[in-house]
């Protein structure tokens, strides 16, 4: 039997003469530019992907989306039906608009990488390629049967994609998020900010701003006494943020406003505080006489938490890391993904994507020769024992 520490030399080496192939694929997929909301490209790079996976052995269903490309889910034809089932999880869709790359061309010049949607996630969405590859040649025996969803609803909170999510992780013995790692130095996401997005509407009484204002309910100011409120929920020491974002109101510098709105993003560190800032939110009263106030939202991702499993596969993680030489830490992340959602019903590790920086911004990028220790570490998680359930 192959010892651990060969196994790890093995996929190395694999990688490391197929580093050239992995940049190439890479390429491949920055170059099929994939924004959230145009289907067509959705289904171009979805279709894709398809094909390469069709080709290394894996049944591929695509799932169509009614606003979006809808998602790819594929596992391996000739699998185990013993064996437990691992997800991995990533996204094809970029915040970046079609022809950004005109702007933003791939280069790969002192080591980084460079283009649209190449940290975010492309990067990952080629080790996870690879990796599969790699089990492949080596013939190592897999525990755990690798399945992949890949959707294209990420970027605007994975909406059409989150209830197969949901029904695959309930199944799964474990679960992988192929998300950027945190910071130049590629922290593992071991926790997530949960997210909440709530929107208060005020409904007050219009009139003639200069011939009869006392007639009239000002729901722009009414707004404003919210707005006070809201804000004094915040609590920075327990990690929860309320931002008002976006406010709307008024009809005219001269009518007294009838109506105002302001939409509220909110983040927390636990279910608790979700349940707490929820409730604080929706208890608001207006202080006008006279007005309506209407709130609606919740906490639509919930926080991933660091629970006993989810800290027993970033210890697994860590130790693999070692084999590899690669000195592995855990992060908090702000912001949500699909870990938020997978971390409920099984054991979950994000930001195992390629370290970098520059989601979302104009200079996006990865360190080019991470990409081969970042597969290589994905790929002995995917040989990895099957985790007790009851942690």
């Amino acid at each position: 039997m192959i010892e651990e520490k060969e196994i790890a030399i093995l996929i190395r080496e694999y990688l490391e003469t197929h580093h050239e192939k992995m940049i190439h694929f890479l390429k491949d997929l920055v170059t099929l530019e994939s924004p959230t909301r145009e289907i067509e490209k959705q289904h171009r790079i979805l279709g894709f992907l398809r094909v390469k996976f069709e080709a290394i052995g894996y049944h591929v269903i695509m799932v169509p989306g009614q606003l979006t490309g809808g998602y790819l889910y594929a596992r391996p034809i000739d699998r185990d039906r013993s064996l437990p089932l691992q997800l991995i999880v990533g996204h094809c869709d970029t915040v970046w608009p079609t022809n950004t790359i005109k702007n933003m061309p791939i280069s790969y010049d002192n080591g980084m990488m460079k283009g649209p949607g190449i940290y975010d996630m492309k990067a990952g969405l080629t080790q996870l390629y690879f990796s599969l590859l790699a089990l492949k040649a080596i013939h190592a025996p897999l525990k755990v049967t690798p399945i992949v969803l890949i959707n294209s609803d990420e970027e605007i909170g994975s909406r059409e994609s989150t209830n197969s999510i949901k029904r695959l992780a309930k199944i799964s013995n474990r679960a992988y998020v192929l998300e950027p790692p945190l910071g130049l130095d590629g922290k593992l996401k071991t926790a997530r900010k949960g997210l909440g997005r709530f929107t208060l509407t005020v409904t007050g009484k219009a009139a003639h701003a200069g011939l009869d204002p006392e007639k009239g309910i000002n729901a722009i100011v009414e707004l404003s006494h919210q707005v006070q409120q809201l804000y004094a929920m915040n609590d920075f020491e327990k990690g929860i943020t309320v931002n008002v974002g976006m406010i709307e109101g008024g009809i005219s510098p001269n009518v007294v406003a009838p109506e105002s709105k302001a939409v509220v993003d909110v983040r927390v560190m636990n279910e608790a505080d979700g349940k707490l800032i929820t409730d604080k939110i929706k208890a608001l009263k207006p202080l006008l006489p006279n007005v309506q106030l209407t709130i609606e939202g919740r906490i639509g991702r919930p926080p991933m938490e660091r629970t006993p499993r989810n800290q027993e596969l970033w210890r697994i993680a860590k130790e693999h890391g070692q084999q590899l030489g690669i000195h592995l830490e855990q992060a908090t992340s702000g912001g949500g993904s699909d870990a938020n959602t997978t971390s409920i019903f099984t054991a979950t590790l994000d930001g195992l994507g390629t370290p970098g920086d520059g989601a979302h911004a104009p200079h996006e990028y990865i360190f080019g020769n991470k990409i081969i220790e970042r597969t290589a570490l994905l790929t002995l998680l995917l040989l990895t024992e099957p985790l007790n359930k009851n942690i």
